[in-house]
């Protein structure tokens, strides 16, 4: 693990303020006659693990797009450190210290897995905008910080070794894990991540769980929406469980495999 990046995630985590990290009331979002999230509340503090589970269709995917603003809630209020998010689009919530990955990998395929982790840091450059034609001495140290904070990242996540190559060639468990890495290095103070351990081998799962243990040791406060129950169980200290874009339970690892009703409609007996 690399003390710098584990540094850095407990800096961005004590700029959090009193109460509540993030907040959410009644949230509703409908596509079409489908009602995808129905009047869900969410309280999420410092520092903590929830986990998002459900069956396939529950809303649990339209809810962390409703929460990243690359959807706008039909009816219902979100607030992130005290600020309301009505109307915010994604780019000023990551500007807040939202941060996100998604079910799908989304890589800048053509760039080197170094490169990518670099482009993460758009939301820090302090440089001149006239430097970017120049390429004066403030831009060059700026491309010289952000590529050694990116290479700490990359051997956080055991990447150190791929930094060369293209993003194309790298394995799908590696993608997984640079997608991470890039998602970190905007510094965001709640990062969530949709199906982290989705197409993940056990092994790889270990390894999951293992950085984002270290994460959640450091601060980060994490959103996890995730099928794989033996990480949910692991690494959260509530589940919401979601059914028909509604919210059906929200307790800890083992009140929620002892409710009956989650037990009929997601984790069968």
């Amino acid at each position: 693990m690399s003390a710098a990046v584990l540094d850095a995630v407990a800096e961005a985590a004590d700029r959090t303020a009193p109460g509540p990290l993030f907040v959410a009331e009644g949230l509703c979002k409908s596509f079409g006659g489908v009602r995808a999230v129905n009047d869900i509340s969410l309280r999420i503090r410092d520092s903590m693990v929830l986990a998002i589970i459900g069956p396939n269709g529950a809303g649990k995917s339209t809810l962390l797009n409703l929460m990243s603003g690359v959807l706008q809630p039909d009816a219902g209020r979100m607030s992130f450190v005290g600020v309301d998010l009505s109307g915010l689009p994604p780019y000023r919530r990551a500007r807040l210290g939202l941060g996100r990955t998604l079910q799908k990998a989304r890589l800048f395929r053509h760039l080197s897995v170094l490169d990518n982790v670099i482009a993460g840091f758009h939301l820090h450059h302090d440089v001149p905008v006239w430097q970017y034609l120049t390429h004066g001495a403030a831009f060059r140290r700026d491309q010289a910080r952000c590529r050694a904070e990116a290479e700490k990242l990359l051997a956080f996540v055991g990447l150190q070794h791929r930094a060369g190559v293209p993003a194309t060639s790298i394995a799908y468990g590696e993608q997984r894990m640079l997608e991470l890495a890039r998602a970190l290095a905007a510094a965001p103070r709640l990062l969530m991540l949709d199906e982290p351990a989705a197409g993940l081998t056990a092994a790889e799962v270990d390894r999951l769980f293992d950085r984002l243990t270290a994460l959640r040791a450091h601060g980060l406060t994490l959103v996890v929406v995730e099928h794989n129950m033996d990480l949910v169980m692991r690494i959260a200290d509530r589940v919401l469980v979601m059914n028909y874009g509604e919210h059906l339970f929200e307790g800890t690892p083992p009140e929620i495999q002892a409710d009956p009703a989650v037990i009929a409609a997601y984790l069968g007996s």
